[in-house]
């Protein structure tokens, strides 16, 4: 397998790349969603924030997607996109997103450095899927802080190791979202033997596109007293720190 998905015509099929943690038969939410952010994008524009919301969970089957821009404007836009199964099939997921026209002549600020690079991080061990192939197999992993399999906040930098789509190049608003829906994960707070705590939705915000592959989150999640949680990262690349990510969590005992 090359890539997360294979396109024939206006049809994304998605490989065992995809395959989420939680459901053999289900997708992990990032490659659908930078699917998505990738129908968003405009060029001469930066998307500075963009929400996914995953309204059923995403099969390992084919799927459309579609976009729209919902309020058009000269400096500012409100795009959106649809994720729906190829067979005609009610929508998967959705995502809005606000994107804002490039300035020929931006302001120029000091920016916050990010935390040690990948070369400065170790590969520690994904927590058992019980599948050999899968979006744990499609990333590379450098932990400065924390671990998959210890609770609590981490601090990791991630990178695909293969394009979203097979033989189309990668953008980088693509690469963040791909990354960024594993917050919840890197920095769990509950022992994922015995507690499920899957993600509704990822909001992104941006003030930059990212250089360079690899992209860090700085994660910490914080699972509530109702059932109801928040996992919040700050991303960075190897340049500087250029954003920020949220997801709300359904928690529940397995």
């Amino acid at each position: 397998m090359t890539a997360f998905y294979r396109r024939a015509g206006d049809v994304l099929h998605p490989t065992e790349l995809t395959r989420g943690p939680w459901d053999a038969g289900a997708q992990h939410a990032g490659p659908p969603s930078a699917l998505l952010g990738s129908a968003l994008e405009r060029d001469g524009w930066v998307v500075g924030r963009i929400t996914v919301e995953v309204l059923r969970p995403i099969p390992l089957a084919p799927l459309t997607v579609t976009a729209e821009v919902v309020r058009p404007g000269r400096n500012v836009e409100l795009a959106q996109a649809a994720l729906r199964a190829a067979d005609g099939g009610a929508e998967i997921a959705r995502a809005t997103a606000w994107r804002l026209r490039r300035d020929e002549d931006p302001v120029v600020v000091p920016e916050d450095p990010p935390p040690p690079g990948p070369e400065q991080g170790a590969v520690r061990p994904f927590f058992p899927t019980g599948e050999p192939v899968g979006y744990h197999t499609a990333m590379d992993y450098r932990f400065v802080a924390g671990a998959f399999v210890e609770p609590g906040p981490a601090t990791v930098w991630m990178r695909m190791r293969q394009p979203l789509v097979e033989g189309e190049p990668t953008s980088p608003l693509a690469r963040v979202l791909v990354a960024a829906d594993s917050g919840n994960g890197v920095s769990c707070a509950l022992d994922f033997h015995r507690f499920l705590f899957i993600n509704t939705e990822l909001t992104v915000h941006l003030t930059r596109e990212p250089a360079g592959e690899w992209v860090c989150l700085d994660a910490v999640t914080r699972p509530g007293t109702l059932g109801v949680g928040l996992a919040e990262a700050v991303l960075s690349d190897e340049t500087a720190r250029l954003g920020r990510s949220a997801q709300t969590l359904l928690v529940r005992a397995r």
